[in-house]
């Protein structure tokens, strides 16, 4: 018997490109969305478009912490296999079927696996600069562990061999200029929590300095460039969250 998969959504407020999502992934076997109190049209369109899928569920849950709104979430997946997405994520109809081929695969000793990443920039790929890479976002519900994070995802194998898919995930998380640095001031103010409990302290030179290192790391030395001058107001981006995060933890 064939292998199922549950994906597991985490979404917010994104009606701009759930649609294209929801799109993407009607044809897993299990969907659960877990739903931090969207006050747009995402649950709306969510329910229409997922209204003739034989196991979907849309639950409610106040957002507190990433790793906790996915490990609630997981506690309703049916399937031995999750993908983990994003609500900006989509996945391509060859990663769908490179996933289903993996976990069906009889020579298969993986119990997670990488997935890599293609990013986009305001409606453009962006291949350098620090957005090329790959995370875990499929493995067997029993043998992974999802820490409590603010931010990013700290995902803990317990068991077994990662291995790598091939086919990528399509991230648009940087989708207009309002929308990216709305979402870089968000960051801000969670990382500048996270520091904070760290013991971490501000200063002058992380104000002020650890900016203009971030934009140079980012569009000189890994080479941001090589996409274009149109990402420079990515990176001035990624340099204005390190100024407002030390600039919010100094008054911390």
């Amino acid at each position: 018997m064939a292998s199922r998969v549950s994906l597991l959504l985490i979404t917010k407020n994104n009606a701009d490109i759930i649609e294209k999502t929801i799109e993407s992934i009607k044809d897993f076997d299990d969907i659960v969305i877990v739903d931090s109190g969207s006050i747009d049209a995402t649950q709306d369109i969510m329910r229409l478009m997922l209204k003739k899928h034989r196991s979907v569920r849309i639950i409610n849950k106040p957002f507190t912490d990433i790793g906790k709104q996915r490990r609630y979430g997981l506690k309703f997946c049916k399937s031995r296999w999750v993908l983990v997405l994003d609500s900006d994520e989509l996945v391509s109809k060859k990663l769908f079927k490179e996933i289903k081929a993996k976990i069906n695969s009889k020579i298969n000793r993986n119990s997670a696996f990488y997935i890599p990443y293609q990013n986009y920039f305001l409606g453009r790929r962006v291949d350098y600069g620090g957005e090329n890479y790959s995370m875990i976002r499929l493995f067997k519900k029993n043998i992974l562990e999802i820490k409590p994070s603010l931010v990013h995802n700290r995902f803990v194998v317990k068991k077994g061999k990662v291995g790598h898919l091939k086919n990528k995930i399509h991230h648009f998380s940087y989708r207009s200029l309002q929308q990216v640095y709305q979402k870089f001031g968000d960051y801000s103010k969670k990382m500048a929590v996270i520091k904070f409990k760290n013991k971490e302290r501000s200063s002058f030179k992380k104000i002020f300095l650890y900016p203009v290192h971030m934009f140079w790391a980012r569009f000189v030395e890994d080479k941001g460039y090589k996409d274009g001058f149109f990402r420079i107001p990515l990176d001035l981006g990624f340099a204005y969250m390190e100024f407002l995060t030390y600039l919010l933890l100094a008054f911390k």
